[in-house]
């Protein structure tokens, strides 16, 4: 294990916080009933649904309950944090969230009202991305800055991060990583890393001892692609890729043994302008692509091999830059964060005559001082 670049803090500043990333990804959400709570800090939270907004543009978390087709501000939100939030990413029983600034990751408790107590027990990292391992034993960050996985591992108590390792992953030949997400699978042996136009990682899970380690390099083949976000189905037997430049679109591959990884027939799918953001709905069906230029969502049908159909009145309108996307724990609603706004954060309802269709059914714009303002990441509870 690499030493002496990060370590935990003891003391934590108050002005700190931290926000996934991209949270825009698929797990399968695991039993929500272990808590902890009270003013001890070990979480507490329960089965209402709760969406976190980061704000780079206000240095600011939101945080909303989700109702029957309503959105209602948490009390004490929006949260100043002192710093400019890049990823969020929530614990999967729901007790912690975790924030990552520019030079650190935060680690908050998660009341059972959504509001948040802070702890002093984050960790010093600059990361792009933030994800957890379905069992909550493992927070991974992508390093902002060395071709380097960052993996800390959650007291599940106080949920405290502890520095396990730093594996560093190598590329081809005079290929240069821009790290833009880190996603776990949902089956929990294997951590994927987008690299923007230095393709993708993916790495070996152990999820008893920890242990990563790097098992293939995926190039796209061109300084002109960017590889930006990605998906994973429930059972891990396909990862979605959004993908821009040339050769854009939704690239589909299956995951075989030791995760290596195989495009699939009529691969890359299209979408709209720089894709930068995907997920699935609840039952793994259907596929939702942010694109970030067009400010439009591109919606899929799955189907058995996993190609990919656009659904009828695909793409649907979203705000400017729209780059983050999360689907609430009821599968009801999906949300879509735009750092451009108009609006800002968009709440999408499933249609169930239409299936797979979303109809944005709220809105929330900058026009008051309690709204979210250049939105970087959008997280759910699960």
């Amino acid at each position: 294990m690499r030493q002496g670049r990060r370590w935990l803090r003891g003391v934590w500043p108050l002005v700190v916080l931290a926000v996934l990333t991209g949270c825009g990804g698929f797990f399968v959400p695991p039993d929500n009933s272990s808590g902890g709570g009270g003013d001890d800090g070990g979480g507490g939270s329960t089965g209402t649904a709760r969406v976190y907004v980061a704000n780079q543009g206000a240095s600011s978390l939101s945080a909303y309950t989700v109702g029957d087709g309503t959105l209602t501000q948490i009390s004490g939100f929006p949260m100043a944090l002192g710093f400019i939030p890049v990823a969020l990413a929530v614990s999967p029983n729901n007790n912690f969230l975790y924030i990552a600034g520019t030079s650190s990751i935060s680690v908050y408790a998660i009341n059972s009202d959504g509001t948040l107590t802070a702890k002093n027990n984050g960790a010093v990292a600059s990361v792009a991305s933030l994800d957890i391992s379905p069992d909550g034993q493992w927070l991974f960050g992508l390093d902002q800055f060395q071709n380097m996985l960052d993996e800390y591992k959650i007291d599940s108590t106080s949920g405290a991060l502890s520095l396990q390792d730093n594996p560093v992953y190598t590329l081809g030949d005079g290929e240069t990583a821009t790290p833009k997400m880190v996603k776990v699978a949902p089956t929990g042996n294997y951590v994927f890393a987008a690299l923007g136009m230095g393709g993708e990682v993916v790495f070996t899970l152990n999820t008893t001892s920890g242990a990563v380690a790097q098992v293939q390099h995926l190039s796209v083949g061109s300084v002109q692609t960017n590889d930006n976000a990605l998906a994973v189905d429930s059972t891990t037997a396909h990862l979605y890729i959004a993908r821009s430049g040339n050769n854009g679109g939704i690239a589909v591959y299956t995951v075989g043994a030791n995760g290596v990884l195989n495009s699939i027939s009529g691969s890359p799918f299209a979408a709209g302008g720089q894709p930068y953001s995907l997920t699935m709905d609840t039952s793994g069906k259907y596929l939702y692509a942010a694109n970030r230029t067009d400010g439009t969502i591109s919606g899929y049908t799955i189907g058995t091999d996993a190609g990919l159909t656009a659904l009828a009145n695909s793409p649907f309108s979203s705000g400017s830059l729209v780059g983050s996307l999360a689907v609430d724990s009821s599968g009801l609603y999906l949300f879509a964060g735009s750092e451009g706004g108009s609006p800002d954060l968009g709440m999408f309802s499933f249609d169930t005559t239409a299936l797979g269709q979303i109809n944005l059914i709220k809105s929330i714009t900058t026009d008051t001082a309690t709204s979210p303002a250049g939105v970087i990441a959008v997280a759910a509870t699960h």
